[in-house]
């Protein structure tokens, strides 16, 4: 009876022992659902208002950068880079566009100038070779029809200084004629100088144009870009948007600057060819004038 009383006792603290024991496992559960919870909960929003915040800033569109080119330049056709250029740029593609215009103006002058100069000594030439006297030279030569023909300035020249010594009482043939004759060349060698002054007005205009202008284009395309790349150092920016628009506004001065070069030189040139033909054609009518005069004072005339 005693040993069952014994056993008992011992059975009650053995129980007491491990109800002590599970008390802490059951109070802090270990289990992997647990601890999912347990996160899930320490992640869980505050409160309703941080909700609202975090919609709305995920609601808001992203703050697009400030385009300082594009719109900021105008649309980029030859007129809108014209109106957002530079003021030194405006004036450089101002000047060379009425350059460019100047030449355009004088290829039309010139064309007409020719044109009619060669009809008219073709017409002289014809009535000048029909003459018999150099009185009868010099009447066709001064004829208003003739007037400033440089082969009819050249004719008259020559037989206005004959004329003028036969009315001064000199000698014009016989021994006297080669001094005549040396006086009526010195006449038309005057006349043909003044002649290639005035076949070569507008020549120095034209290489002037043609030879500064891609020259007078590039400094406004400098000046352009210098101006770009201040913009891009303020802007804190090489984005393509912004550098663009600047850099094709500085390009365009020195497409304009070609513009204007390029006719200018293929006028130059082609005049130029224009102008030594009708020299050499002078030359052979003076040397055709000088033989008829010789023949002339051969004559006694």
């Amino acid at each position: 009876m005693i040993e069952f009383k014994k056993t008992n006792l011992l059975l009650a603290f053995a129980g007491a022992f491990a109800l002590a024991t599970a008390a802490p496992a059951m109070a802090a559960p270990t289990t992997p659902a647990a601890a999912e919870a347990s996160a899930d909960a320490a992640a869980a929003p505050a409160t309703p208002a941080e909700d609202t915040a975090a919609a709305a800033a995920e609601a808001a569109p992203a703050a697009e950068p400030e385009q300082v080119g594009g719109d900021a330049h105008g649309e980029l056709t030859p007129v809108g880079m014209f109106l957002q250029a530079a003021m030194v740029v405006k004036v450089v593609m101002i000047g060379l566009l009425l350059a460019s215009v100047l030449s355009w103006t004088l290829l039309l002058i010139k064309l007409f100038e020719f044109g009619g100069l060669n009809r008219a000594s073709d017409r002289f030439l014809e009535a000048f070779r029909g003459a018999n006297t150099l009185s009868e030279i010099r009447r066709i030569a001064t004829s208003d029809e003739f007037e400033g023909n440089p082969l009819a300035d050249m004719a008259a020249a020559a037989t206005d200084e004959i004329e003028i010594g036969r009315q001064a009482g000199l000698q014009i043939s016989g021994e006297h004629r080669d001094s005549t004759l040396n006086r009526a060349q010195a006449a038309v060698a005057a006349v043909q100088a003044g002649l290639a002054k005035r076949l070569a007005g507008g020549q120095t205009f034209l290489a002037s144009v043609g030879s500064a202008g891609p020259f007078i284009g590039l400094f406004a395309t400098v000046y352009g870009i210098m101006n770009s790349f201040i913009g891009i150092a303020n802007t804190n920016t090489t984005n393509l948007a912004v550098v663009a628009p600047g850099i094709a506004e500085a390009l365009l001065a020195t497409a304009i600057g070609l513009f204007a070069a390029i006719p200018a030189v293929i006028f130059y040139n082609y005049f130029q060819v224009r102008i030594s033909a009708f020299g050499t054609r002078a030359d052979q009518f003076g040397t055709e004038l000088l033989n008829r005069i010789s023949r002339q004072l051969d004559r006694g005339a």
